[in-house]
Parts: C-alpha cells; sequence; structure tokens
C-alpha cells in the first residue's frame, strides 16, 4: 500500500520554521492503530490525514465549499484540535486540488473548521472556537506540579484545553527549562506560558510544553493561540492581536477575535513530498 505524504511548514515564511506537519490524504479511512503508528513513524507534533468521505453524524457543510473530514495525531495521540496541521492540510488541497478555490472546509472532532485564502499573498485563514479560560487556584496540586516543572512564577493561573500560565515578561518566557519527565505525568495535553511582547508589531509572546499529548515542546500551536488570544484581546482592549512563539524554530501568528471564534492567520512553506509504503492489510 503506497500513499502520499506531504511536509509542510506552518506558520512560516521560509523553510525550517514554523511547525512542521505530515500532511496525508487517504482514498478511505485505514485503522486507527495504523494510523497512529504510521503518525510514531513520521515522529512529527502531528500528522494530519484527511478523506474526501464525509462521516453520516457530520453537520450539515456551512456552504458548498470543497469539504473533507480531517483528523490528527501526534506520535501518542489522536487529538481534538491541532492548528498547524489544519493549516498544512488546507495548503497543500488549495496548491494541488483546489487551486481555484477561496475557502475549504474541514470536518473534526472540533466540528466545521472553515480555512480561507486571507488577503496577503500566501497566507491561511483558520476559524476556530475561542477559548474559553477558567480560574485555577494557586494550590490546585496538578497546576502546582506543572508550575514546578516549567520553572516559572505566574502572576495568573487558568485552564482550558490546557494549562496557561501568564507571566510578567517575555524574558520569562524565553527561559522556561521544562522538566519533560515530570509533565509527561501530568493529565493534561499541555501548558501554555504567555506574556506581553517585548518587541515592535508584537502584541504577546508564548511556549507550549506537552504533557499528555506525547510532544516536549511545540514549535508553533495554532490551538493555543485559539485559546489565549481572547484574553490578550481582553487585556489589550483590541480584537486584532499579533503573536509570537518564542520556540527555537519560532512563527508568527496573527489573530482576531471574532465572538465566539479566533481567526487564526500565516504562511505556509512546503517542504517533502514523498510516498509512505505500507503493509498491506491482513486478508
Amino acid at each position: 500500500m503506497r500513499l502520499r505524504l506531504i511536509q509542510i511548514d506552518a506558520f512560516a515564511d521560509r523553510v525550517f520554521q514554523g511547525n512542521p506537519a505530515a500532511v496525508m490524504p487517504l482514498p478511505g479511512w485505514l485503522p486507527d492503530t495504523v494510523l497512529q503508528a504510521v503518525a510514531e513513524e513520521n515522529n512529527l507534533s502531528e500528522t494530519a490525514f484527511y478523506t474526501s468521505e464525509l462521516p453520516s453524524d457530520a453537520a450539515p457543510p456551512p456552504g458548498d465549499d470543497p469539504a473533507y473530514h480531517l483528523r490528527w495525531f501526534t506520535p501518542a495521540v489522536e487529538v481534538d484540535l491541532c492548528g498547524h496541521a489544519t493549516l498544512a492540510t488546507a495548503g497543500q488541497l488549495f496548491d494541488d486540488v483546489h487551486p481555484g478555490a477561496r475557502r475549504l472546509l474541514f470536518w473534526t472532532r472540533s466540528g466545521w473548521l472553515p480555512v480561507t485564502r486571507a488577503d496577503r499573498d500566501g497566507e491561511l485563514e483558520l476559524d476556530f472556537p475561542a477559548g474559553r479560560l477558567r480560574a485555577v487556584p494557586d494550590d490546585d496540586e496538578v497546576s502546582r506540579t506543572a508550575v514546578a516543572a516549567l520553572g516559572i512564577d505566574p502572576e495568573q493561573r487558568f485552564a482550558d484545553t490546557d494549562l496557561v500560565y501568564v507571566v510578567r515578561t517575555a524574558a520569562e518566557v524565553r527561559a522556561v527549562a521544562a522538566d519533560f519527565t515530570v509533565m509527561a505525568r501530568l493529565p493534561v495535553r499541555g501548558a501554555i506560558v504567555t506574556a506581553p511582547g517585548d518587541t515592535d508589531g508584537v502584541d504577546f509572546v508564548s511556549r507550549w510544553f506537552g504533557a499528555g499529548a506525547g510532544a516536549f515542546e511545540d514549535p508553533v500551536t495554532g490551538s493555543a493561540h485559539s485559546q489565549i488570544a481572547p484574553y490578550w484581546a481582553e487585556r489589550l482592549g483590541r480584537p486584532v492581536l499579533t503573536a509570537r512563539q518564542l520556540s527555537a524554530r519560532g512563527g508568527t501568528v496573527h489573530c482576531v477575535l471574532d465572538g465566539d471564534r479566533v481567526l487564526l492567520r500565516g504562511s505556509y512553506r512546503r517542504y517533502l513530498d514523498g510516498t509512505v509504503t505500507l503493509p498491506e492489510p491482513a486478508r
């Protein structure tokens, strides 16, 4: 069995920046054990698999744009929401299948996710559900363990899909050196550390550290920005923001708060086109 694999750097202005994702079109769904094994073999923070066949329980699509069923796997688990692999998948489809389309629709574990060509050349805009942070008390045991593992002194503690810690300065975000052995034991997907930006044109910065998702540090995390952009929009008093994720590779995410949705805009760069060879399934 031979399948296409396209590796794309998402939220990147050139290759070797942003977050690499594997995109794999499928003629039909393979067993989950095979998908997980392929994602583990790819060993990227996410592998995106998609088909043109929508499941019977999918809600009606919000328009007549090309629609696909999209799933994301880390090397360890399937996840409910992934920004950079969605951007990469849309980029591959716009490039190879729908060069004349303006919008694509993806049915996912998080419902329908539209992706639109942005007005700026080469950028795509993801339409994601906005996060709803809830305050976490200082004495919460899981949170205290995460704070110690991250070596931070947060001024605010929240939780949504991930734990979220607001620190005072971007320098503190850059300085985080996480204990991943401890982080991996936490019963959460990951932890975000964020602070105001300290360079021109950057409103806030962040880093994302894996726990239950099977990743150490993610280079650029779209789903993290859907959680923290509403916080920064309220704190800074404006809905349009530019964020920078301060990983070693780094990446820029343009965010717009739109009611209960967050629009995340970024560029992508294609790195690899190849073929994966899998054993034929047992008959």
